[in-house]
């Protein structure tokens, strides 16, 4: 069975850190691009971070994210954390050396886990 896994999320403070991982089961993640995705209530499913199949570490602004082939898992480091980041975040795997901020072009879906950042 082919399978994402999200883990890492939590209720947090404003200025905290989390970090989100992201396992794979049944397949590599080494041949994919993947992506975090997140969606808060009432609102649209965005973008946060990707890296491509080739990528190392990524830092953009106060999200790195990271791949572990070994490991079978990229890992989404969130700092400085604030209360509109709070959402369900999602990762996805596309079967593609690159990246896309359209998420019709993941092929597969984990579950999402919550992120509360709140005092």
């Amino acid at each position: 069975q082919l399978q994402l896994v999200e883990s890492g999320g939590g209720l947090v403070q404003p200025g905290g850190s989390l970090r989100l991982s992201c396992t794979a089961s049944g397949f590599t993640l080494d041949s994919y691009a993947i992506g975090w995705f997140r969606q808060a209530p009432g609102k649209e499913r965005e973008g946060v971070s990707c890296i491509r199949r080739s990528g190392g570490l990524t830092v953009k602004g106060r999200f790195t994210i990271s791949r572990d082939n070994a490991k079978n898992t990229v890992y989404l480091q969130m700092n400085s954390l604030k209360p509109e980041d709070t959402a369900v975040y999602y990762c996805a795997a596309r079967f593609n050396a690159y990246c896309s901020g359209d998420s019709f072009e993941y092929n597969y879906w984990g579950q999402g886990t919550q992120v509360t950042v709140s005092s």
